[in-house]
């Protein structure tokens, strides 16, 4: 049974970016660097079809590094200016500018040609819900996100947020698909929180991390838990029975689960990325 997850507002959002779309110049595509492929919308491409886009890879500190730089190849390839940041912390914030004015170089040498007034890009920011695109808009707004006023064209009291003289964001809500045609991408959804813990079994979605962690990263799951080289080799409901018990939790499982999901969750495992570069299908977008 598929997970279905598609509140009103949800499909809204989706009805107000095709709405703004002709008010942007680039749209900033974020996703989570611990699942590059699996925080995207798969309707996105459908409803932004030729628009510029900046892919941020968002949470690249928690994410694993080798990883991430594939995933960076791999948008390139697709046709899409790539930056990894960690909104958090402000590192790579100051670079969008700057890859921006990049990824639009075509559009901005025309309208210099036509004899154009340089003005600030205008951008869009997008991206499923708890993947850090409130931190990424208070950051590039700095304390005081100021409004910019009402552009001719745009519907009153949009939220325009400046940075600087250069860019202008128009604020839009998270949007996720409709239906998870794999179940897969759901467990790894909910093991980053990406969605309501309610929806899955927690032992469901610790037995997935655990599995996952055990065939990728088997020494943070020892040095964590103080786990043997045999003990990281059980099946991963064993597994949990063990950490649970070594935690102190005896048969708690349910609580054995939590405190596991919010180690991961918390980057006390590591870094870790569970979208495998290696992994992805040929026909991506079908996924």
């Amino acid at each position: 049974m598929a997970i279905q997850w598609f509140p009103g507002h949800m499909a809204k959002a989706k009805r107000e970016v095709s709405e703004k779309l002709k008010y942007v110049d680039i749209v900033f595509e974020l996703v989570d660097g611990r699942l590059p492929l699996s925080s995207r919308n798969p309707l996105l491409d459908q409803i932004l079809q030729q628009k510029p886009r900046l892919v941020l890879i968002n949470k690249a500190d928690l994410a694993d590094p080798n990883q991430t730089k594939q995933w960076e190849n791999y948008f390139i390839e697709k046709g899409f200016a790539v930056l990894a940041i960690n909104a958090q912390e402000n590192k790579g914030v100051k670079a969008i500018v700057a890859k921006a004015k990049e990824a639009l170089k075509e559009k901005l040498e025309r309208d210099r040609n036509r004899g154009l007034k340089p003005r600030a890009i205008r951008a869009m920011v997008i991206g499923i819900p708890n993947v850090g695109k409130s931190t990424l808009l208070n950051r590039l707004a700095g304390k005081k996100i100021a409004q910019t006023g009402n552009k001719p064209g745009v519907t009153k009291g949009q939220q325009w947020i400046r940075y600087g003289k250069e860019l202008e964001l128009l604020d839009t809500p998270g949007i996720l698909w409709p239906k998870f045609e794999d179940q897969e991408i759901g467990k790894k959804l909910a093991l980053t929180g990406a969605i309501k813990d309610q929806l899955l079994h927690l032992d469901d979605i610790a037995i997935y991390g655990l599995d996952f962690f055990a065939r990728y990263y088997p020494k943070q799951l020892i040095q964590r838990y103080h786990l043997s080289e045999e003990e990281v080799l059980q099946l991963a409901p064993e597994l949990l029975m063990t950490i649970t018990e070594k935690l102190g939790f005896r048969d708690n499982y349910e609580r054995g689960s939590e405190r596991v999901i919010h180690d991961i969750r918390q980057g006390k495992l590591g870094r870790y990325t569970l979208d495998r570069s290696n992994e992805i299908g040929v026909d991506e977008d079908e996924a």
